[in-house]
C-alpha cells in the first residue's frame, strides 16, 4: 500500500507532513468485462434473460410445470374454453383444444422443439458462417472471392422457400430435420459479418506483431483474429435466434416442419386458425407464448449489441 504520510524538512528546520500525492492505476479492463458490466445494469438484459431462462428450464423439464400428457385427449373437453383446476399442478389453465387436448400442457411441451431449434441452428449456424468467413476475410485473394461467391449464391436463396425445399426430401422429419435445413441455408449472414470482422482485425498490431515472432496461421486466426473478431457475430447470432424459433414454427404451420404428430407451438397455431371465430383461445395461447420468445431473444441481442459496440458507448 501507498504511504499515507510523507515527512520533508522545511527552511526553517521544523518538520511537518503533507500526504502523499500517489495514485494506483486501475487494472486494464477488457471488452468483454466493460460488455458484462454494462449489462447487469441494463433492465433490458435482465427481463429478457429471465424470460428465457425460464423457457430453457420449460423445455428441459416440462414436467415440473405441468402434470399433464400434452397427448391426452378427452372429447368431453371439446373447445372447452374455461380452464379446470383439480389441483395446481393437474391445472389446465388455457382449456382444451378440438379433441379435448390441454391447450396449457401442449404449451408447456410444445416450448422444448421450438428452444432446441432455436440454439442448435444458433450454434450451427455460428460455427458454419465464422469459418468460412474467417478464412476469407484472412487469406483474401482467389479464396476470399470464391466463398464470398459462394455465400451470394446461398445469400440468394430465400431461408423459408430453400428450407421447404430441403426438408421435402426427408422422409421422416424430426427436430434435427429442421435445424439441419436451417443451418444449410442460414450461414451466409454470419460469414458476412465475421469476414469484415476480420479484415479490420488482421490489420492490427498485435497480429503483425504474432506474425513477426513467427505464429503459424492457425494459431493467430484462433488465438489472435477470433476473440477479437466475435463480438458481431454474437450480437448477430443473439438476434437471429428468435428469428429461427419463428421460422420452425411457420414451417410447422405450413406442414413442412415437425409431423403433425409432434407437439409444437406451429402445429397448434397451425389447428387453431381454423377455428379462431368459434374457439380463439385455442390460437391465442401459443401465438401468444411464441411471440413473447421471439420477442426475448431480441430484446437479449439489442442489449447484446448495446453494450458490445463501442460505438454506442
Amino acid at each position: 500500500m501507498p504511504e499515507a504520510l510523507k515527512s520533508k524538512t522545511a527552511e526553517d528546520g521544523a518538520v511537518e507532513t503533507v500526504p502523499a500525492v500517489t495514485a494506483e492505476l486501475d487494472k486494464p479492463r477488457s471488452l468483454w468485462s466493460d460488455a458484462w458490466s454494462d449489462l447487469r445494469r441494463n433492465p433490458v438484459f435482465v427481463v429478457s434473460s429471465a424470460l428465457i431462462l425460464l423457457l430453457v428450464a420449460i423445455a428441459i423439464a416440462p414436467g415440473l410445470f405441468t402434470g399433464t400428457d400434452p397427448k391426452y385427449a378427452d372429447l368431453a373437453n371439446h373447445y372447452l374454453g374455461k380452464p379446470q383446476f383439480t389441483h395446481f399442478f393437474q391445472a389446465d389453465w388455457f382449456g382444451y383444444d378440438g379433441q379435448g387436448r390441454s391447450i396449457y400442457a401442449r404449451v408447456v411441451y410444445g416450448a422444448r422443439a421450438s428452444i432446441i431449434v432455436g440454439i442448435c441452428t444458433t450454434l450451427g449456424v455460428a460455427v458454419l458462417g465464422s469459418l468460412f468467413g474467417m478464412i476469407a476475410g484472412y487469406y483474401g485473394g482467389w479464396v476470399d472471392s470464391l466463398l464470398s461467391r459462394l455465400t451470394d449464391v446461398f445469400f440468394g436463396i430465400p431461408l423459408l422457400l430453400g428450407s421447404i425445399v430441403v426438408l421435402n426430401s426427408f422422409t421422416h422429419r424430426t427436430v434435427w430435420s429442421v435445424v439441419v435445413a436451417l443451418v444449410f441455408l442460414g450461414w451466409t449472414q454470419i460469414a458476412r459479418v465475421m469476414r469484415g470482422s476480420v479484415i479490420t482485425v488482421k490489420e492490427q498490431d498485435f497480429v503483425q506483431a504474432a506474425r513477426a515472432l513467427g505464429a503459424g496461421t492457425w494459431r493467430i486466426m484462433l488465438r489472435h483474429i477470433l476473440p477479437n473478431a466475435l463480438a458481431p457475430v454474437i450480437v448477430v447470432s443473439t438476434i437471429a435466434l428468435g428469428g429461427y424459433i419463428a421460422t420452425e414454427a411457420t414451417l410447422s404451420f405450413l406442414g413442412i416442419g415437425l409431423p403433425d404428430s409432434a407437439v409444437s407451438w406451429g402445429n397448434d397455431i397451425s389447428s387453431g386458425q381454423t377455428v379462431i371465430r368459434t374457439a380463439p383461445h385455442v390460437l391465442f395461447y401459443p401465438s401468444a407464448v411464441l411471440s413473447i420468445t421471439v420477442l426475448a431473444f431480441i430484446m437479449l441481442g439489442d442489449a447484446v449489441r448495446d453494450a458490445l459496440d463501442p460505438k454506442l458507448r
